[in-house]
């Protein structure tokens, strides 16, 4: 029951989410950096009150532990930040991230020693389907999109390749990150909301460096115009409001996530994580350029029958639950029909 619960918090909170920030993001497109320092003070804050209890408990895991998937975490986000200013496409850049079922597989073969069943080769073979078709239309597209001259088609080419190339080594630090949890989980115990804690707790003086775009944007929600919040009656400027429903959210999500990684193992995380990916890379897909949601429709089709393939067959745990399962095929079909 708990994992499908934090199944529900994960698909519940990530869609809400995404809503907000697409409100934010509409009014002042470089709000990301407020947006991530509040997410981030919020959870911290939280935890500090509920789970370090003022800094009185100590942790159950090692502080260095901690420190290093905060470092893997941050090089992750910035490496696929970066790939953005690279002539990565949108919808490929999400797409592409959704291969993390792949990176993991690759790294539990080799670092963990792991087998999995032919179900689970064959969904992974339909992943790598579908990134591989968005991947090479969207070669095609920079390619077409780029000058006559052959320097210039050359070199934009040459950025794309480059930004592929930080997609990869993105997806995986990014599972290996997922399987180091894993590991430590297995050492010290299943302490979800202490790692909830910590990985938004020490990265915080990080956005010293960023207080003065924050501040900026600070002052940007203040001269928003006013909202009367429901049920409650106060009224505040619309975009802390927006923001404040971004922040719970978030939180509403990312404790599922972490929910997930005490219960299930990383592979089955990454499964929950990809298939709420997809729903967004779908999304993504239909709104770009015609041409280019044409060419790809057949790659979140396939990434989606290789998630519920997975989820359908995988032997154990989370994978096999029936009411989980029905969970995951009905995000996958509705996503498909555009419901």
């Amino acid at each position: 029951m708990r994992p499908a619960f934090a199944v529900g918090l994960v698909f519940a909170g990530c869609c809400s989410n995404v809503i907000f920030l697409e409100l934010l993001a509409r009014k002042h497109p470089g709000c990301g950096n407020i947006v991530t320092f509040a997410q981030f003070l919020f959870i911290a804050v939280e935890g500090f009150l509920f789970e370090a209890d003022l800094g009185r408990k100590h942790p159950a895991i090692p502080i260095r532990y901690y420190a290093i998937m905060v470092t893997m975490f941050f090089t992750v986000s910035v490496v696929n930040n970066y790939a953005l200013n690279l002539h990565i496409a949108m919808p490929l850049h999400m797409i592409f991230r959704s291969g993390s079922l792949i990176a993991n597989m690759i790294l539990g073969i080799i670092i963990l020693k792991k087998r999995y069943s032919v179900f689970k080769y064959a969904s992974i073979a339909l992943v790598s389907v579908g990134i591989f078709i968005c991947t090479f239309m969207s070669a095609k597209q920079v390619t077409s999109q780029s000058s006559s001259s052959e320097n210039d088609g050359f070199q934009a080419f040459a950025w794309w390749f480059l930004g592929i190339g930080a997609l990869t080594f993105a997806l995986l630090m990014s599972a290996r990150m997922g399987i180091f949890q894993e590991t430590l989980y297995k050492q010290f115990g299943k302490h979800a909301k202490e790692a909830l804690f910590y990985n938004h707790a020490l990265p915080l003086p990080g956005f010293i460096f960023l207080a003065s775009d924050i501040y900026d944007h600070a002052v940007l929600f203040n001269n928003s115009e006013l909202y009367q919040v429901p049920v409650v009656g106060v009224i505040v400027p619309i975009m802390w409001f927006y923001l404040l429903m971004n922040v719970i959210t978030q939180y509403v999500c990312i404790r599922g996530v972490f929910i997930l990684t005490t219960e299930c193992a990383s592979l089955t995380v990454t499964l929950v994580v990809t298939l709420r990916k997809f729903v967004r890379a779908l999304e993504a897909v239909r709104l770009t350029s015609p041409s280019f949601c044409t060419q790809t429709e057949a790659s979140p089709s396939a990434l989606g029958s290789g998630c519920v393939l997975i989820s359908r067959f995988g032997s154990q745990g989370l994978l096999s639950s029936p009411r989980v399962w029905c969970v995951y095929s009905a995000i996958w079909s509705s996503s498909l029909m555009g419901l």
